[in-house]
């Protein structure tokens, strides 16, 4: 238990010291481009096709870490047929406005959740980044209160599997047993947070 713990204070003091920069995002010049996002991400339930899972709810996500991921799809280093085709025509402005914009629809449901608490063990080693209550406490980590289920249990084993990088993430998902991946999931899609995009 020692050497995890310590293991997992290494990684958090690099991942500290080791934040990318984001642009200044305009949510009002987001709404334009990121209104395109809400035809699969505004659909309660709707779901991708293979592997089958829900789309990630995106109200109230972290903006920061909506501009890392669409810089990704953008860049390849994220894996995503339909993502990578939306991002790869934007500029790095374009993505800070489009994250701005999507982290501001439901950004009052997940404050309201912080005054929950993390009463799951397992679940104590991710509530160093992800936050107590499943809300993160940096910008470029993402919320986890809220999200579905079955999506975070397979960004879980991607990241577990190699399939989806991230020097953080991926050291600490082989660090996480098999049948715990769905105890994890389960327990942060319950938290009060995140909540399907829908238009103004």
């Amino acid at each position: 238990m020692k050497i995890v713990a310590g293991a997992t204070t290494l990684i958090l003091a690099v991942a500290l010291f080791t934040q990318p920069a984001f642009a200044e995002g305009d949510a009002d010049a987001g709404r334009e481009l990121g209104y395109t996002c809400l035809g699969c991400h505004g659909i309660e339930g709707y779901r991708n096709a293979y592997p089958s899972y829900r789309v990630p709810k995106l109200g109230g996500q972290k903006a920061g870490y909506l501009e890392l991921a669409l810089r990704g799809y953008r860049d390849g280093t994220r894996k995503h047929p339909t993502m990578q085709a939306q991002a790869t025509s934007l500029s790095d402005q374009e993505i800070a406005d489009v994250s701005a914009y999507l982290a501001s629809l439901g950004a009052e449901t997940v404050a309201a959740g912080g005054t929950q608490g993390a009463e799951f063990d397992k679940a104590l080693a991710c509530t160093a980044c992800h936050g107590p209550n499943g809300i993160s406490i940096n910008a470029a980590w993402p919320t986890l209160a809220g999200q579905h289920e079955d999506y975070i249990y397979n960004s879980i084993r991607q990241y577990k599997e190699g399939k989806r990088t991230d020097p953080v993430m991926g050291a600490q998902a082989q660090l996480i047993a098999d049948e715990d991946i769905a105890l994890l999931a389960k327990y942060f899609a319950s938290l009060e947070g995140l909540e399907t995009t829908r238009p103004e």
